[in-house]
């Protein structure tokens, strides 16, 4: 589990792996770390008993060691109402360049569903990007499956990739 004192390590690996250095980025970067660190800093505070944060780490001492993370949290059918059935949620799975392709988000995911089971959960859910093929290639390969896509129009107002909703039978 993630401590206070991980939260620049995590948020660097999670800056690294979602948004570019390149052109303009590479100005905005400073502050997408710092909001990103600011976000993760407030969901820790919180001490919510269905939010977690995982860390793969290298080594026993774990300072500076920090390899992958993945934040775990409950959301509601109607989120916008926080109504509705409630569900375990993975974001932020994220590894360190360096460590990819070793088996590290494989481990962070494993360890969600059983923490996903000891809450009472028989399903597992989460959203990739549909030009995320690497990710999707990961999730199937571990029993995911897709849900639901976003519309269409995500792609045209926010010029990225729609996202695919998967979820995953515990």
């Amino acid at each position: 589990m993630a401590i206070s004192s991980d939260l620049h390590s995590i948020s660097k690996i999670i800056a690294d792996s979602f948004h570019s250095r390149h052109g303009i980025w590479g100005w905005i970067f400073p502050l997408l770390h710092l909001s990103i660190y600011e976000d993760l800093r407030q969901r820790l505070a919180l001490r919510n008993p269905h939010y977690i944060c995982l860390v793969a780490v290298n080594s026993p001492q774990r300072i500076n060691h920090l390899i992958g993370t993945v934040e775990m949290t409950l959301r509601f059918s109607d989120s916008f109402k926080k109504t509705g059935k409630n569900f375990p949620y993975l974001s932020n799975l994220a590894v360190n360049r360096k460590y990819r392709r070793q088996g590290v988000a494989s481990q962070l995911l494993n360890s969600c569903e059983q923490i996903a089971i000891s809450w009472g959960f028989k399903e597992l859910y989460l959203h990739v990007l549909e030009d995320n093929q690497q990710a999707q290639q990961l999730y199937f390969k571990l029993g995911y499956r897709i849900y639901t896509m976003d519309s269409h129009w995500n792609k045209f107002t926010f010029w990225r990739s729609r996202q695919i909703l998967l979820y995953k039978q515990l």
